[in-house]
C-alpha cells in the first residue's frame, strides 16, 4: 500500500521531472545543442562523376535570447567547416515568435550570416514568415521584402521562382528556387480572403535549358507530390521536425500531410525530399527530440 508520503514523493518527483523535462525543452535542446545531420543520395540518372556537397541551414527565426545574431554567426562559422560545394539557405529568417525578448533587425541576422563561403556560392529562398512579418509586402506583393533586401546587401543571392546554372568539375547542374508557398496572408485589410502563394514551379522549371539535373529549393515540404521526375532532389524546411519529435513522430505538424513530410529524406516514387529540423523555433521557444541542425546532402 502506498503511503501518504510515499505518495508525496512520487507526487515531488513528478514534479521535479516535470521541472527537468521542461528545462531541457526551453533551454538546452534549443540554445546548446547543435547537430549535423548527413543524407547521401545518387538519385536516378545522376551524372557519373559529379559529386555534389551541399550544406543546408534552415528556420533560423531570429530573435533574443533564443537566436540572437552572436549564435547565428557561430552557426554559419561551424558550416563552413563542413566542406560544402554550395551552401543553401532554406528560408524564414524573421522570428515568428512572440515569446523574446527582443527582435533581430534584418540588417543584423543577414550580417550574421555573411561570413557563410563554399565554393560554388551561398544561396537563399525565402521562408513564409519573411513575408508574414513584412506588413509592407502584404499590402502591396509587388514590393522586395526586407529579407531580400537585406540578404542581397550583403551579397547573397536571394532565388525567387529562379533557376540558376552551376557547374562543378566541368559538369553542369541547376539550383531552383522557390516562392513561397503561404506567403500572402488572408485578411479584410490585405483583400484576401485566404491563404496565397508567390511560387510558380512551372515558371521555375520553363527556366531550365537542358538536360542537366535540377536541385530545388522550397521552403514547405507540401509541394513535393507535385515535383516532376526532372527534378533530382527537392530541399526544405518548415516543419522543424515538428519541434517535439518522439520515436519518429512528430504530434504537430505545419503540413496539410501530418508526418510524411514531417523530418528527414523521403523517397516517393523514386524522387527525394531531405526535409530539415531547422535551428530556431516557431510559435513557442521548445524542441524536444528534435534538436537544432545543420543538414548536409551528399549527391553522387
Amino acid at each position: 500500500m502506498i503511503t501518504r508520503r510515499g505518495l508525496l514523493k512520487i507526487f515531488g518527483g513528478l514534479v521535479t521531472a516535470g521541472f527537468a523535462s521542461s528545462a531541457y525543452a526551453v533551454v538546452f535542446e534549443p540554445l546548446l545543442r547543435l547537430r549535423v545531420t548527413t543524407h547521401r543520395i545518387v538519385p536516378s540518372g545522376w551524372p557519373e562523376g559529379l559529386k555534389l556537397r551541399i550544406v543546408a541551414l534552415a528556420d533560423i527565426h531570429a530573435c533574443e535570447p533564443w537566436m540572437s545574431a552572436r549564435r547565428i554567426k557561430a552557426i554559419c562559422d561551424h558550416a563552413n567547416t563542413l566542406d560544402g560545394d554550395l551552401i543553401v539557405l532554406l528560408g524564414d529568417y524573421a522570428s515568428g515568435m512572440n515569446l523574446v525578448t527582443d527582435y533581430v533587425h534584418s540588417q543584423d541576422w543577414a550580417r550574421a550570416m555573411s561570413g557563410l563561403s563554399a565554393p560554388l556560392g551561398v544561396h537563399a529562398i525565402l521562408g513564409n514568415h519573411d513575408y508574414w512579418e513584412d506588413l509592407t509586402f502584404q499590402r502591396d506583393p509587388s514590393v522586395q521584402t526586407f529579407g531580400e533586401t537585406a540578404l542581397k546587401a550583403v551579397g547573397i543571392p536571394v532565388l525567387v521562382n529562379k533557376a540558376l546554372p552551376l557547374r562543378k568539375d566541368g559538369i553542369g547542374f541547376w539550383l531552383a528556387g522557390l516562392g513561397d508557398q503561404l506567403a500572402l496572408l488572408p485578411g479584410a485589410r490585405f483583400g484576401r480572403r485566404s491563404f496565397a502563394g508567390v511560387d510558380d514551379l512551372p515558371g521555375t522549371l520553363a527556366q531550365v535549358t537542358d538536360d542537366a539535373p535540377v536541385i530545388l529549393l522550397a521552403h514547405e515540404p507540401d509541394i513535393f507530390p507535385r515535383i516532376p521526375d526532372r527534378v533530382a532532389v527537392t530541399l526544405s524546411g518548415h516543419t522543424h521536425g515538428g519541434q517535439v519529435r518522439l520515436f519518429g513522430y512528430s504530434p504537430v505538424v505545419p503540413s496539410r500531410f501530418g508526418n510524411r513530410f514531417a523530418y528527414g529524406h523521403v523517397v516517393e516514387n523514386g524522387r527525394h525530399l531531405c526535409v530539415s529540423g531547422g535551428l530556431g523555433c516557431s510559435i513557442a521557444p521548445f524542441r524536444f527530440g528534435s534538436p537544432p541542425e545543420i543538414m548536409v546532402v551528399e549527391l553522387g
